[in-house]
């Protein structure tokens, strides 16, 4: 397995890691998906992470199970020399910790060597939002005199109303959904399930899709899929975030856009709105206040920006 690495405009690939380290990274993973039941995004991340560790190492005929302090040190040394992002290096030291953690309690290491490592402090960047103007404008961009059309309108009605995360949204099945009280129940990271209320206007669009347009795409199947693709299954991650952006660009909203964008909005406008803090926070499926807090400064943000355009001594 080699790894491409991409740092600013390069692209590096280091050499196949050493088949015991592929090993016992599987290993890491299986035990925390048994333990934690770990979302395949962050599957995918420790992977990607340790393996591009494991790269390097085999590089210098190193192995994970002989890594000190030093070594990880040197190697935090050439990931700055390879211009990679210090996002992703504190998110490698992040899988790090966990992965010689886990090490250390299975007693294959003696000295857990993330110890002697500080975790870099790193500002945290405020997330991208849409104004209410430039979401009105994309909702209102399907076609829904056509199938897909319908179906992306009742999509995009379904994420602004509710700031699902798309792996939550394309995966929503029938049973899920209860348009009668208005709520979805939704299961997120780590298999957590919570409530989230849909909205008149969601729930309006969703019906729609139901009656016209859902037995069409699945042609004949009996998935439980609430939203399935042209050709009859889930749709993929990347398609629905194509989807978005060509809409966005057809209302004519010339901003960075993703599905990830719409969740941003749904809980900067609950909360320019006077939404409660804990119940934004419920509604994103945080585990962590501190990951919806974020959204205060966007929304202080709009309330400055409102202040001096507004008030005679802005």
């Amino acid at each position: 397995m080699s790894v491409a690495l991409v740092g600013g405009d390069k692209r590096f690939t280091s050499r196949i890691p050493h088949s015991d380290d592929v090993k016992l990274i599987r290993q890491f993973i299986d035990a925390m998906w048994l333990e934690e039941g770990l979302s395949k995004n962050t599957q995918s991340s420790y992977q990607r992470d340790l393996s591009i560790f494991a790269c390097w190492l085999n590089d210098l005929k190193g192995r994970l199970v002989g890594a000190d302090a030093l070594i990880v040190r040197k190697y935090l040394l050439w990931r700055v020399e390879q211009q990679l992002s210090p996002a992703s290096t504190s998110r490698f030291l992040s899988s790090a910790r966990r992965f010689f953690r886990y090490l250390l309690r299975e007693a294959l290491i003696s000295e857990d060597p993330m110890l002697l490592i500080a975790l870099p402090k790193k500002g945290r960047s405020l997330p991208k939002t849409l104004s209410e103007g430039d979401v009105e404008c994309i909702l209102n961009s399907p076609d829904v005199d056509s199938v897909l059309g319908l179906r992306d309108r009742a999509m995009l009605e379904t994420l602004y109303a509710s700031g699902l995360r798309v792996s939550e949204l394309i995966s929503l099945e029938l049973g899920q959904i209860n348009l009668e009280l208005g709520v979805i129940r939704v299961v997120g990271k780590g298999a957590k399930e919570r409530l989230v209320p849909l909205g008149d206007e969601a729930v309006r669009w969703i019906k729609e899709f139901l009656r016209c347009a859902r037995d069409e795409l699945l042609q004949d199947t009996t998935d439980e899929m609430l939203f399935p693709s042209l050709r009859g299954r889930i749709m993929t991650r990347q398609t629905f975030w194509y989807r978005i952006k060509r809409y966005a660009q057809e209302s004519g909203v010339d901003k960075a856009i993703s599905p990830h964008v719409l969740r941003h909005a749904f809980a900067t406008h609950l909360l320019n709105h006077g939404a409660d803090l804990r119940v934004v926070q419920m509604m994103l499926g945080h585990s962590d206040l501190s990951s919806t807090q974020i959204y205060t400064h966007v929304a202080q943000q709009r309330l400055q920006s409102l202040h001096q355009q507004h008030h005679p001594r802005g």
